[in-house]
């Protein structure tokens, strides 16, 4: 991927050099097009091929849904990019659904590196440089990542084990407080 986005890189530096309407800026044109589908194809490659060997070799896969536009404001902003997260996601889903396997997504607001793993005691939110952390309540001691990856894996198993959503979906509001507030509900204007 790297090596065909310095090649792209390239090309587009030719093609600005190029002076509009000429056959060689066409030339140009169509080399950073070929270019953009080789990135294209390197990243979609990769996603087909990691989701394919997630999906055959579990047989239940829980993910987060991540914040990817607050994740894209760090320092590694293009690699965040470059993941993919929602295609990759769209493809476990599909690939669990084709090869019968369970797939469950976890909402970005659980709180999965505040809970311990170990006790269930949230210990509340942290500063992202704290990396390891020691809980109050048992004294484990959880590296943050991993604690989060526990808790993820926790509520995927609660999904596919009872059905049930890790967080209650939308209540509908009940039939009396529905509507306009102005209107009777048993008196229909003539």
């Amino acid at each position: 991927l790297r090596r065909a986005e310095k090649k792209l890189k390239k090309a587009q530096r030719e093609l600005s050099r190029k002076q509009k309407g000429s056959r060689n800026r066409e030339k140009a044109r169509l080399k950073v097009a070929r270019a953009h589908a080789k990135v294209a194809d390197a990243r979609r490659e990769f996603h087909h091929q990691l989701s394919t060997r997630l999906i055959r070799e579990s047989q239940a896969v829980a993910v987060e849904d991540l914040a990817v536009k607050a994740l894209a404001r760090t320092r590694l902003g293009k690699s965040v990019h470059d993941a993919g997260w929602s295609a990759f996601v769209a493809m476990l889903e599909y690939k669990a659904a084709r090869y019968g396997r369970t797939f469950a997504k976890v909402g970005r607001f659980e709180p999965t590196s505040q809970v311990c793993s170990a006790c269930g005691i949230k210990d509340g939110p942290k500063p992202l440089h704290v990396r390891e952390w020691t809980c109050p309540a048992c004294g484990t001691v959880h590296d943050r990542d991993h604690n989060a990856a526990k808790n993820i894996k926790a509520a995927g198993l609660a999904v596919t084990a009872c059905g049930a959503r890790v967080r209650p979906g939308h209540v509908p509001a009940p039939r009396g407080e529905a509507g306009s507030h102005g209107i009777r509900s048993g008196a229909r204007a003539a």
